[in-house]
């Protein structure tokens, strides 16, 4: 590797949308399944946690804690080894580390060592798998790219709903360290799907064509320039604001029916009934975001999701018995698909292919924060009150707030900007063309050959990345 990225996604490789994109498409719908369904199939191993280290359920719900921390927080790192290394290597290395901490953990004496290990560990190895499984889905589609996103981020609920029962078998039939270890063994999987992320290659160039391309300027490792960029800025307020309120519904509706008297695997079944429907919604949602009419207007497509999830939530704050929360745990998978087939397809429009590396990083970094505040703020109130009420209103309220802040932000203060190119490099190779063609009789004579060349190849070379208005909100 040393001081070259491998797979640095050149400017002008057109996007595949098909063929080997297929592959990255199954490795990234791996990827998400895991990153997001493990932090919670985890949880069913903490009854046998607690009998056997004598802590409380507060203690080992800290694992779940920093999986998702290390998931949300290690953004701007794996942007900074992405861009260094490349995708490929980068996931090789944290499948690796998600496999070995939940082995290293099954060895384990004390609960401290968990939260280094299936929780640090673990959670940094599968950081570093699924922020580039994106950034790889992202350069191989374009045209099809909001139905890719929407079938990867499917993974999320079907694993859940396989993990969940599988992690109740194991621990019956092996106990918590030999499921740990099992676990740890599937985990390697990353290590597959990282095998999957081929770079897409740049056309061949003349040798005329060469020196110029040696010239061309490094990628940063961290491009905080999208700062600059007010749809980005916009994006990343509206996205912390939401995950504050996002999560705390799933985390909650179980106990809500128990507390209203229902039992425990009655209870269960909300989850089950809302993982189905989320199933079905993400595809789907992929699929009505990729129609031609929608797609440009894909971020207030992001919008009414959010505001159709925090609506969802206020209602469901009314249900007083079993009935209403099945209703609720409907239309709330259908949001719920819709907001997370959506949010990183809207993340790529904004800041375009060349960005969206350093982009995602400091989103996730940002969400980060807002994760570790929600639940447990949600948590407190619902002691004070002792009311699930005032717990599912404050989750709407935060959600649809955050709704306004994305549609009519883009709506007031982004202006679009058709024709424009996505990158500095870009702007820079048409303005050397512009150049080319503008030069004395003398400048062209000895310059004939290469500018002839670099015309030619230009168009075919660039396909329809440049002028893409899509990637402008």
């Amino acid at each position: 590797m040393g001081a070259v990225v491998a797979d640095d996604g050149p400017s002008g490789v057109k996007a595949p949308d098909g063929g080997w994109g297929w592959a990255v498409l199954f490795g990234c719908f791996i990827i998400t399944g895991f990153s997001y369904a493990f932090p919670k199939a985890v949880s069913v191993f903490f009854k046998e946690l607690i009998q056997e280290f004598g802590i409380g359920y507060s203690d080992t719900a800290w694992i779940s804690s920093i999986l998702l921390a290390m998931l949300y927080g290690t953004g701007p790192l794996c942007s900074v080894c992405v861009n260094r290394f490349g995708c490929r290597p980068v996931m090789l290395v944290g499948g690796l580390f998600a496999s070995m901490g939940m082995v290293i953990a099954s060895f384990c004496t004390s609960i401290v060592q968990i939260y280094l290990t299936a929780g640090v560990i673990t959670g940094l190895g599968l950081a570093l798998n699924f922020q580039p499984s994106l950034i790889m889905l992202n350069r191989y589609f374009d045209k099809r790219r909001p139905l890719a996103n929407g079938l990867s981020a499917a993974g999320s609920p079907v694993f859940l709903c396989a993990l969940s029962p599988l992690g109740q078998i194991l621990q019956h039939e092996y106990g918590w360290r030999g499921g740990f270890l099992i676990l740890g063994g599937m985990l390697l999987n990353c290590c597959v799907c990282g095998a999957l992320m081929r770079p897409l290659e740049p056309p061949k160039k003349s040798e005329a064509t060469k020196e110029p391309a040696e010239k061309k300027v490094k990628k940063k490792l961290l491009d905080f320039s999208v700062f600059k960029d007010g749809g980005f800025v916009i994006y990343a307020l509206a996205a912390s604001i939401m995950v504050l309120g996002l999560f705390v519904p799933p985390v909650f509706v179980v106990s809500y029916a128990k507390d209203l008297g229902y039992q425990d695997t009655k209870a269960a079944f909300l989850l089950t009934i809302l993982g189905f429907i989320d199933i079905f919604a993400r595809p789907i949602c992929g699929m009505v975001a990729g129609l031609k009419w929608v797609r440009p207007r894909c971020v207030y497509l992001f919008s009414f999701a959010m505001i159709f999830n925090g609506f969802t939530d206020l209602m469901g704050s009314m249900s007083v018995d079993y009935g209403g929360l099945v209703v609720f745990c409907i239309f709330f998978g259908i949001s719920y698909g819709m907001v997370g087939a959506l949010q990183f397809e809207v993340l790529m429009a904004i800041v375009g292919t060349q960005k969206f590396s350093s982009a995602i990083g400091l989103v996730l970094l940002a969400e980060a924060m807002a994760v570790l505040i929600g639940p447990p703020s949600a948590g407190k109130l619902l002691d004070a009150t002792g009311r699930y009420m005032f717990v599912f209103i404050i989750a709407g309220i935060e959600v649809t707030t955050s709704a306004l802040v994305l549609a009519l932000g883009n709506f007031f203060c982004i202006k679009k900007k058709p024709e424009e190119p996505h990158t500095k490099e870009e702007a820079a190779e048409r303005e050397e063309l512009n150049k080319s063609e503008d030069k004395t009789p003398e400048d062209a004579k000895v310059d004939s050959i290469e500018v002839e060349q670099f015309l030619k190849d230009e168009p075919e070379k660039n396909g329809e990345v440049v002028t893409n208005p899509e990637t402008c909100v």
